[in-house]
């Protein structure tokens, strides 16, 4: 896929991870590397929290609720140390990258060790992260979150409790120094960027949004929120500040660099803000389904003027082409229309818009210059076969409402192929998943 269009017989030259030359409709260079099926940019997964990946499967029963998917959330979140950590996530970094992933926002709170005290190396815990991306091969931003408080309503905050300890920087100083030391770190690292998050509106207070908002502001960082996922959230705002968490996060975050994660119960005043300042909202249709959040209004953010973009969240499945069809998909849901997102749309939200909500700005496009990303799909699955003509003029709808995850075959992240013939290079994923899962999850 060139330049927003899908072609024939394109031949890319790569030099130090970027693409140096890329010709369409040419015959293969003697000795070229040759790809069948289609071949797409890199996927953005904008919003991961790694160690969710444990609950998949293990949060339906009681009718699978979203409080006993949460209390099953908060055991695994008491039981990661930094080793437990790196391992997983290694194994979920490289799962997504056998679909097509190519950089990962990842929303990081588990800050600290069990009873909330620092680890001597006071961010162990996000450097397991950036060190499980650069074993599995894909490049990460990683969110630092900052989390104070326990929860909000009307009385105000509450504080914190459970594996929520393990969130809580002690002061927003605290936190501040800490970000500061994490992006020191890995300044040097070309895989990994810095960006900074609130948590939400319940669990972090006005000091500490602004806090987030400087300090993102300072390091020319992106800054990410979770904002408006289910009605008791903006209820609790409501009831406490009289706003919606949109209002009360305040016009001066808003912007390019600010992406409101979910975005599901937006006012039709949060709406036009979000469009009039050009800010993202990143949609995660598959998770949002599992905790029976509702369905965004995609339509009217993008008409409006904002950019969506899309992540996998609680990995309830990672698939990120199932994520773009998925916000059209909704809204025929919704609005019992066909048609509302063209397919050059969708994807955009899954590459170009997904890659600059986490400032990996030269990513996202088979373009001179840009990072070597390429993500090639089978046409010839159970799934595809008969269905996504490679000469069609509607290749690309056919691609994106037929093909999934399982249909990646071969994967290249800044010039590194990383997934042959749908498997990752250098991470056996299937056993390293069970190994990690069976660790946080058996009996002690």
């Amino acid at each position: 896929m060139v330049d927003g269009r899908i072609v024939d017989r394109v031949e890319v030259e790569i030099t130090d991870g970027r693409f140096r030359s890329v010709a369409v409709d040419v015959d293969p260079s003697p000795g070229a590397d040759r790809r069948n099926g289609v071949t797409l940019p890199g996927l953005a997964n904008a919003h991961s929290h790694a160690f969710h990946r444990v609950l998949r499967g293990r949060t339906q029963a009681d009718r699978g609720s979203f409080w006993a998917w949460r209390d099953i959330m908060y055991s695994v979140a008491e039981r990661l140390d930094p080793d437990s950590y790196r391992r997983l996530a290694r194994a979920v970094f490289a799962e997504m990258a056998c679909a097509g992933i190519t950089a990962v926002g990842e929303f990081h709170y588990v800050h600290h060790q069990p009873d909330g005290t620092p680890y001597n190396e006071a961010n162990a815990m996000g450097l397991a992260l950036v060190e499980a991306a650069a074993e599995a091969g894909i490049r990460i931003t990683l969110l630092d979150t900052i989390y104070q408080h326990g929860g909000l309503d009307a009385g105000g905050h509450r504080p914190v409790e459970g594996a929520q300890i393990r969130y809580r920087d002690t002061t927003v100083d605290g936190w501040r120094h800490r970000i500061d030391a994490l992006s020191g770190a890995i300044r040097s690292y070309d895989h990994a960027i810095v960006g900074a998050a609130v948590h939400s509106v319940r669990a972090v207070d006005e000091h500490g949004i602004l806090a987030a908002g400087r300090w993102a502001s300072d390091n020319d960082a992106v800054l990410h929120a979770h904002v408006s996922e289910q009605p008791a959230e903006n209820a609790a705002c409501q009831a406490h500040y009289g706003v919606t968490p949109t209002e009360h996060l305040g016009q001066q975050l808003l912007g390019p660099w600010f992406t409101a994660v979910h975005g599901t119960h937006l006012s039709p005043a949060d709406v036009k803000a979000y469009g009039s300042t050009r800010t993202n909202v990143c949609f995660c249709p598959t998770t949002e389904r599992d905790l029976g959040d509702g369905i965004g209004p995609s339509t009217a953010l993008v008409e409006a003027g904002a950019s969506l973009c899309l992540g996998s969240d609680s990995h309830a499945v990672i698939d990120v082409l199932e994520e773009a069809r998925l916000v059209e998909l909704h809204e025929r849901l919704r609005s019992l229309t066909r048609g509302s997102h063209r397919s050059g749309d969708l994807l955009a939200m899954a590459t170009t818009v997904g890659h600059r909500s986490l400032a990996w700005f030269d990513a996202g496009t088979i373009a001179v210059g840009q990072r070597a990303d390429l993500v090639t799909v089978d046409v010839d699955s159970i799934r595809t076969a008969g269905t996504v003509d490679r000469s069609g003029p509607d290749t690309l709808a056919a691609l994106l409402f037929a093909a999934s995850a399982a249909d990646v075959t071969d994967v290249v992240i800044d010039g590194r192929r990383v997934v042959a013939d749908r498997r990752h290079m250098t991470v056996d994923v299937v056993t390293e998943l069970v190994a990690a899962l069976q660790e946080l999850t058996d009996d002690r």
